[in-house]
């Protein structure tokens, strides 16, 4: 049998893992390759949406997905399917129609810009931070707020620098949306090493800085190991050589605050460091909006001018858009708007204090795991390899037989876990340190066993590059098999 690419699927093949977890959604369930004549009743069609959502629901319910989904609570889900079904016709590219649309996002921004580092009140979609106004604009998601502000710094530098050809200066840590920028955008991107403890190095990255350079990237904390870059350090390098500065805040923007009221040693990270410029923050993970919602900041409505994108001769009419997409679902932005308004202060201090808690324990759980240890000095997002050459992506990989669905790392070989309020269910946080033993001491009693994924990731590490982008080319291809 052949999967995606012509590529070969059986045991230990790339392809076969996911042909096995799609196979039952294209054959148990109706499949349509072109519209039925006639079509089906909505009932019909609602029950079988039911019934894929049941089938998926277990794992992530009960506790077994890395990351993916942050409440889950029953409760909040019905709240925000409730708000949504009001909203679902909305559309902010016709505010005229929807002015609420434009209400939920400025209070988006206002209520995410206060907390990361505001200490004035709400202005135009944005606060007062020691005099320059923090602005910015809600989005799709992670990716899309580092693109936008990746766009923006690239436009300000063209134009008000005169640099022909700017630059991006980054970790090897940060997130891959910086090199997805960098490839959509024409930006070259300089990737600067990390230290002992995954954190930016600051001599590296100051190395790297030139007169070509539009701005300097640091992760609070990094999605790889979950441990945060010297902020403070980066900003100031960034000031002092006139450039930006971009917090990616995707995974912690709505922990970190919360965490430093619980007295977790959190350093300076947002806008109350005068040298970050930009920031992104997803208000779909840990601000347990719907998927499909996040939040570019910028220090000033100057610099999130160069953001938007408009066009003054178009037969069509005068056209404007603050973000990549033209048409927008408001009701996303009316679910994120009420996650925010009903959770508040106090319900994100509880949930950051019940991640953190539960975080600890796993860590601390993991590193007394013969065979394993911590990478880094994580707070809630664990990174975890092995000692004693034992493969961790087997470790992985047993772990998913387990259930368990958790996020591969390379360079080094590593495993994370990103806690959520699904983990903090009782006996959760449990469950995975057991799995997590017997998983390890499966791969000790059978080292030359890899199956999976594992095999994969070993590939990829001996692979040469466009060899590796072609297998991933073909595994995307694959998803979109009927």
């Amino acid at each position: 049998m052949t999967g995606a690419g012509g590529a070969e699927t059986g045991a230990g093949d790339p392809f076969a893992d996911l042909e096995r977890q799609l196979k039952p959604y294209r054959g148990e369930f109706p499949s349509f390759r072109r519209l039925p004549a006639e079509g089906l009743g909505r009932a019909e069609v609602a029950g079988l949406v039911e019934q894929l959502a049941a089938a998926e629901e277990a794992r992530w319910r009960d506790g077994y997905a890395s990351g993916a989904v942050y409440h889950g609570d029953p409760g909040h889900v019905a709240f925000l399917s409730r708000v949504y079904a009001a909203q679902s016709q909305s559309n902010p590219l016709h505010p005229d129609l929807w002015p609420s649309a434009t209400k939920f996002e400025a209070e988006i921004v206002a209520m995410t810009a206060a907390m990361l580092g505001g200490d004035g009140g709400p202005g135009a979609g944005g606060v007062e931070v020691g005099g320059p106004e923090i602005a910015g604009t809600v989005t799709s998601g992670g990716t899309e707020s580092i693109l936008l502000a990746m766009k923006t710094y690239r436009d300000h530098a063209r134009e008000q620098r005169g640099i022909a050809e700017p630059e991006i200066v980054a970790p090897v840590t940060a997130h891959a949306a910086f090199d997805k920028a960098a490839r959509y955008f024409d930006m070259p991107l300089v990737r600067t090493p990390v230290d002992a403890g995954f954190r930016a190095d600051l001599a590296a990255l100051a190395a790297a800085v030139t007169e070509r350079t539009a701005v300097i990237v640091g992760s609070a904390p990094g999605f790889p190991h979950g441990v945060i870059d010297p902020i403070p350090q980066i900003a100031e390098l960034a000031a002092s050589r006139g450039v930006g500065c971009h917090v990616d805040a995707c995974l912690g923007g709505f922990i970190l605050p919360w965490a430093r009221k619980l007295s977790y040693p959190v350093p300076p990270f947002d806008f109350a460091l005068p040298g970050v410029t930009s920031m992104s923050a997803d208000t779909h993970k840990y601000g347990y909006a719907a998927k499909g919602s996040s939040v570019v900041l910028y220090r000033g409505k100057d610099l999130r001018r160069h953001q938007y994108y408009t066009v003054a001769d178009w037969p069509g009419g005068l056209y404007f858009s603050p973000t990549f997409a033209g048409s927008r679902p408001g009701a996303l932005s009316a679910t994120c708007w009420a996650a925010m308004v009903s959770i508040g202060e106090r319900g994100y201090t509880e949930a950051a204090r019940r991640i953190l808690a539960t975080g600890a324990a796993i860590r601390d759980g993991i590193a007394a795991i013969d065979g394993l240890r911590v990478l880094g000095d994580p707070l809630w997002v664990i990174a975890f390899g092995t000692t004693e050459g034992l493969d961790v992506y087997q470790v992985m990989e047993n772990m998913s037989h387990r259930g368990w669905s958790l996020n591969g790392l390379q360079r080094p070989p590593a495993v994370h876990l990103a806690v959520t309020l699904r983990h903090t269910l009782p006996g959760v946080a449990d469950r995975f340190l057991a799995d997590l033993a017997d998983s390890v001491a499966q791969v000790r009693a059978n080292p030359d066993v890899s199956t999976g994924m594992a095999p994969v990731y070993g590939m990829a590490a001996a692979l040469p590059e466009g060899t590796v982008h072609d297998l991933l080319a073909a595994y995307i291809d694959l998803t979109f098999e009927v």
